[in-house]
C-alpha cells in the first residue's frame, strides 16, 4: 500500500477476519479468533525491526546469531477493546513493556474522552505499537497518539483489525509519522460514527456486553 498504510491480505488474516465479522460468532469464538488474529498482524508491523548479532554457542560450533537491537518495544493498548490485540502479541513478544491509555467515544460528538493513561518509562528509545481494533473516525486514536508522544516516543505505529476511510485520513493528518496497518479497509462510517460493514462493537463482541 503506501508508506503510511499497509493492509494485511494474507488468506488466514482475511479468513479469521470473515469470521469474526458474521453475526452468529460467539463471544468465545470472537475472543479465540481476534487472539490467533493477532498473531498474524503481529509478524507485519514487527516486520522492520532493527537487528543486530550476538556470538552464540550451538551443539556444533559457535556463530553470529541475529537478535533484535536496542529496548524491548512497547506496546499500548487503547481500552478496553485493544486488550484483544494485546494478548495476542503479548503471547509472541512476552517481554514488551505495556501501556494502557483509558478514552471513551462520546456518543453525542463522537470526540475522545481520556480516563486513564498508564505508559511504560524510556518510551524515546524504544518501538511503541499501539493498538485498537477499530480505527473508526480515528479521534480517540489520534488522541492515544498524542499522549504516546507526550510521553516522549518517537518510533510509532498503529496496529487494528479494521479501518473506515474517515479514520485513516483523520491518522493520516494528525499523524502523518505513524504508518497504519489493518487486517481490512472497510466502506464508511455509518451516521453513529461505527464501521460499515464493520463487525459491530469490538469491546462488546468480546466481552459479551452490550
Amino acid at each position: 500500500m503506501t508508506d503510511h498504510f499497509t493492509l494485511v491480505e494474507h488468506p488466514l488474516v482475511q479468513h479469521k477476519l470473515t469470521l469474526m465479522r458474521q453475526t452468529g460468532t460467539s463471544t468465545s469464538d470472537f475472543r479465540k479468533l481476534l487472539r490467533e488474529i493477532s498473531h498474524l498482524l503481529a509478524y507485519e508491523v514487527t516486520r522492520h525491526l532493527p537487528m543486530t548479532t550476538r556470538r552464540i554457542e550451538t551443539p556444533l560450533q559457535a556463530m553470529d546469531a541475529p537478535v533484535i537491537e536496542g529496548k524491548k518495544l512497547a506496546l499500548v493498548s487503547i481500552l478496553r477493546a485493544g486488550n484483544g490485540l494485546l494478548d495476542g502479541i503479548l503471547e509472541l513478544i512476552p517481554s514488551a513493556r505495556v501501556g494502557f491509555v483509558g478514552l471513551y467515544r462520546d456518543e453525542a460528538t463522537l470526540k475522545p474522552v481520556q480516563y486513564y493513561n498508564k505508559l511504560p518509562a524510556q518510551l524515546g528509545e524504544r518501538l511503541t505499537i499501539v493498538v485498537d481494533p477499530m480505527l473508526a473516525t480515528g479521534n480517540s486514536s489520534a488522541a492515544a497518539i498524542d499522549l504516546v508522544k507526550a510521553a516522549g516516543a518517537k518510533d510509532i505505529r498503529f496496529l487494528c483489525l479494521l479501518a473506515a476511510p474517515e479514520g485513516l485520513a483523520r491518522m493520516r493528518e494528525a499523524h502523518p509519522d505513524v504508518p497504519v496497518v489493518s487486517a481490512a479497509l472497510d466502506e464508511r462510517l455509518n451516521e453513529k460514527g461505527y464501521i460499515v460493514p464493520g463487525l459491530g462493537d469490538a469491546g462488546d463482541r468480546m466481552f459479551g456486553t452490550k
